[in-house]
């Protein structure tokens, strides 16, 4: 298993002199999001992230709009050069996209991450926008446990293989079922477009959520899984149990 937050800028060089570059999609074996779908799912990129040697490498990381100036998203996503998560001002400089289907100049509203607060309780971290974003809907945080057998979309930037991964262009999405939970994580397995339909490198911190209300419910966020595409359980992160501390700090 391995966690979804980016490779090294100098492993994927590497890598990319072994294979020939996968296609710029996300959520292996996905399908694309129409234009105008899901104007909540956020990309965070991080361009510049230092490691304890000095040197620095880039990375980037899914998430979503969960209040006019906060993204929800995993908490590994943030850290010192040790790897470990962090609280505070935000680490390194971090841009988000919302709004668009595609990564391209002029398409969706532009942020950047001015500080990060850890959840602790499980792989979820909040990230606090410079300024809020005021024509997108929020997904609405799930009050109540996720249930073996629902169904949930998946909502991503990240790579579409584990052979020089690499962020996404383009937002993709696929239908993934609870298969089971525990008192922080929910497992879900890929049901369509194929069984094998699951996150992938950069799709750290991507939202599972169901359609409710304008735009939808959050159920959990993606934290770690088996190298993609896969159709065994990948492990997510509740945002139940967190419900109450998310509204505190977004309110």
């Amino acid at each position: 298993m391995r966690l979804r937050a980016a490779l090294s800028a100098a492993f994927l060089a590497a890598g990319a002199a072994l294979a020939v570059a996968a296609p710029a999609s996300a959520v292996a074996n996905g399908n694309d999001v129409a234009p105008g779908e899901y104007p909540f799912a956020a990309k965070l990129s991080m361009p510049v992230i230092p490691r304890a040697d000095g040197t620095t490498y880039a990375s980037g990381c899914s998430g979503s709009l969960i209040a006019p100036q906060w993204i929800i998203t995993a908490g590994h996503c943030f850290h010192d050069v040790n790897r470990k998560p962090v609280s505070g001002p935000v680490p390194y400089g971090t841009s988000v996209l919302l709004g668009a289907t595609t990564d391209e100049p002029g398409k969706g509203e532009r942020r950047t991450v001015t500080e990060v607060l850890q959840a602790g309780t499980n792989d979820v971290a909040l990230a606090k926008l410079d300024r809020p974003v005021t024509d997108i809907a929020p997904l609405t945080v799930s009050p109540s446990a996720p249930v073996t057998g629902q169904q949930v979309t998946l909502a991503g930037w990240g790579s579409l293989t584990e052979v020089s991964p690499k962020p996404s262009d383009k937002l993709q999405q696929g239908a993934m079922q609870v298969v089971g939970s525990d008192a922080t994580t929910a497992s879900v397995i890929g049901i369509a477009p194929h069984k094998d339909t699951s996150a992938c490198s950069y799709d750290s911190g991507a939202p599972y959520f169901v359609a409710e209300g304008i735009s939808g419910r959050l159920v959990s966020v993606e934290s770690t899984g088996p190298d993609c595409p896969h159709a065994t359980p990948e492990t997510t992160s509740r945002v139940d149990i967190l419900a109450a501390w998310i509204a505190t700090h977004t309110a």
